[in-house]
């Protein structure tokens, strides 16, 4: 099992620590631990090591679903491996539908054959005819991520269902990472909900501000969230003790919490919008935290424009040819308003420079 650089983690680790702003981070600004009651009780294990049942079993319930069908993990992360560790072996195929989150297509291609599905601007429309046309017949699983990460296009759900469908047809599973369905004003079901081959991830990171619990979670069908117990026992073995206990007090509050951020959001998105109309850069009005607009006309590619940025204002973007997509960039608007009217501030002063 061979796998690949996660280009865009070395991009965050060559810049992201010196730098003054965090213009790329793709999740709502964090909460406040003072928020919390963060004393859990001894610092041992949680037990049992998938998460307490009674807690699973309210998380479940979002899936309509049982207790022993969801195990928590450390961020959707974990929970995406483990599921792909739980679907694929070196005799299968996976679909990816693309451009996403690195891990989504390079931990399947660590272990399986994999065919991706591309999504094209302006709009990032996902025809399930092409996912359809992708299948072979030891296909064994479609990944997706929904919202998408970093277009913030969000599949409509004749879409989903378009593909629940086609992994049902095909004796293959439908992986949804689902870490910014919350964002939405409106979500959709998630997809561990739709029916037998469904399997949802997600975490309280993106939608929720709570990035440092690496609290997650997978939901799906028993047989998938057995194995995945079986491999989480040789990877992280239990869920962080002090995720697990914050966790509680976040989702007993999770209407107030997303409230707060929804608006944080919505605010920010209308910001950015103006940003870059002002500086004729094109845009798909993002579901989520992220903005995958064009890189200016003045720069050869997206590393030299984001390179540029982070040297001349220490701010970092993230290249969109991290995401297979060289003419644009990866910015990230849910950190908080005075940040991000800096960053923005910044980034202007390098176009304008540029002009």
């Amino acid at each position: 099992m061979e796998i690949e650089p996660f280009a865009l983690e070395r991009w965050f680790g060559k810049y992201e620590h010196d730098a003054d702003i965090m213009l790329a981070e793709s999740g709502i600004r964090s909460l406040a631990a003072s928020r919390f009651d963060t004393d859990p009780g001894d610092l041992g294990y949680v037990i049992p090591t998938d998460g307490d049942p009674d807690f699973r079993a309210e998380i479940a319930a979002r899936y309509g679903r049982s207790a022993d069908e969801v195990v928590f993990t450390c961020g959707t992360q974990e929970a995406n491996l483990l599921a792909m560790l739980a679907t694929l072996d070196d005799e299968d195929h996976a679909v990816v539908v693309t451009p996403t989150y690195q891990s989504l297509h390079a931990l399947p291609r660590s272990i399986a054959d994999v065919s991706t599905v591309e999504l094209a601007p302006p709009g990032w429309n996902l025809d399930p005819d092409a996912v359809a046309d992708a299948i072979e017949p030891n296909t064994r699983l479609v990944v997706v991520n929904n919202p998408n990460n970093p277009t913030g296009k969000y599949h409509s759900q004749d879409t989903i269902d378009a593909l629940s469908d086609l992994a049902v047809d095909n004796d293959a599973y439908l992986l949804c990472d689902e870490v910014y369905r919350l964002l939405a004003d409106d979500p959709l079901p998630p997809v561990a909900s739709l029916g037998p081959r469904g399997i949802s991830t997600t975490s309280l990171t993106k939608a929720h501000g709570l990035a440092g619990l690496r609290f997650g979670w997978l939901a799906g069908p028993p047989e998938i969230v057995d194995t995945a117990r079986r491999w989480k026992d040789y990877t992280t073995i239990s869920p962080s003790i002090f995720g697990q206990h914050v966790a509680r007090q976040a989702l007993a509050d999770e209407d107030t919490i997303l409230d707060e951020n929804r608006a944080l959001a919505r605010d920010h998105r209308e910001r950015v919008g103006e940003f870059l109309a002002a500086y004729g850069l094109d845009w798909y009005e993002p579901v989520g935290v992220n903005a995958f607009p064009t890189v200016p006309d003045e720069f050869d590619d997206s590393r030299e424009f984001c390179r540029t940025v982070v040297e001349a204002e220490s701010v970092v973007l993230a290249p969109g040819d991290l995401f297979g997509f060289d003419d644009r960039f990866r910015l990230g608007f849910g950190l908080p308003t005075d940040e991000l009217a800096e960053g923005l501030k910044r980034v202007g002063r390098v176009i304008e420079n540029a002009r």
